[in-house]
């Protein structure tokens, strides 16, 4: 049996009769019927009802999500690392020094390959650069503007739109039944907290991510303003994400989603407690034709670990060519 979050009652007129049908909405209905989908239909199911032995208080309903390459895609690189990128372009002009500094003389003569050489050292100093010395505002507007306007050389949708149905109805589905869904990822939180409550309906205030530091300060105009600075405060990937979903959220998840090796100890971490039934989540990138093929070999979301201990764990992996039938939305967000 399929458990859906709602049902719907139709009207249907027969012989001048109107009688009522009660049918039941499928509430995954990019996903493919079969041993994945009915893994998160049974547990939400268990969880949800009262006076089963696996139920869980509304309040412990923490559902726990990575976002590049788990709710969007992030393939050939790391999409905030190419609105750093088109910043450092928009901004040239007035850095003419840049034309004989790395990684910038890189990026300006369009070698992204010497920039990704470069290491997290080069990363690093970019996401400095056109994150930091902006006050808050300037960094969301500048954000804003690029998703508007910034398409990917392979799809050709604006980035926000390369965000994947299937996880997006499984947000829906689990908050129709009481679970608070947070993003927990190493991508920047000012960053993803500018557009993620429109395509995923996950709010600001439940993103959890990577930060520089601020400051706050009163402006010559007397108007009070906060400045992100050009240092980081705190890496939200791999060992620091248990820490982050301490500091943010304050509870330990019962469902927690991923799909690479940066995700194993939130997964480890969420699905080794005790108390409640868990449940951990791994997307694997089988689809070469709609999206991307890539796994252990991948120099940005490597999944190898997490593949191997997914039996240990009791983890259930999503084979994204077989589960899914749709991968992006249809409309546009």
């Amino acid at each position: 049996m399929i458990f859906s979050c709602k049902q719907e009652t139709k009207v249907r007129i027969e012989d001048n009769k109107a009688t009522e049908e009660v049918v039941d909405i499928d509430p995954l209905p990019s996903w493919n019927d079969g041993t994945t989908k009915q893994a998160i239909l049974d547990f939400v199911s268990k969880t949800t009802a009262e006076g089963s032995a696996d139920f869980i208080p509304v309040e412990d309903r923490i559902a726990t999500f990575d976002n590049d390459g788990n709710l969007w895609s992030e393939q050939p690189v790391y999409f905030q690392l190419v609105f750093a990128i088109d910043e450092i372009k928009r901004l040239a002009s007035d850095h003419p020094e840049w034309a004989t500094e790395q990684p910038y003389k890189a990026i300006l003569e369009g070698d992204v390959a010497t920039v990704l050489a470069g290491g997290e050292a080069a990363i690093v100093k970019l996401v400095m650069q056109t994150h930091g010395n902006i006050t808050t505002d300037e960094f969301d507007k500048n954000v804003r503007d690029w998703l508007a306007t910034a398409t990917h050389p392979k799809t050709g949708l604006h980035y926000n739109e390369m965000i994947y149905q299937p996880m997006v109805e499984l947000l829906e589905y689990l908050r129709a039944n009481d679970y608070k869904t947070f993003i927990v990822s190493g991508g920047g939180i000012d960053f993803m907290r500018v557009w993620v409550e429109e395509a995923y309906g996950i709010p600001p205030y439940q993103v959890v991510g990577s930060s520089v530091k601020t400051k706050f300060e009163i402006g010559e105009d007397g108007v009070p303003k906060l400045v992100k600075l050009p240092e980081l405060n705190f890496i939200d990937d791999k060992v620091g994400k248990p820490v982050g979903i301490h500091q943010h959220i304050g509870k330990r998840p019962v469902f927690a989603s991923g799909n690479s090796d940066g995700d194993y100890q939130m997964l480890q971490w969420t699905t080794t407690a005790t108390g409640y039934p868990r449940f951990g989540l791994l997307l694997h990138h089988t689809d070469a034709d709609r999206e991307w093929a890539y796994d252990r070999d991948s120099h940005i979301g490597q999944l190898s670990k997490g593949l191997d201990d997914a039996s240990k764990f009791g983890w259930t992996v999503i084979d994204m060519k077989q589960d899914w039938n749709t991968v992006y939305p249809k409309i546009k967000v």
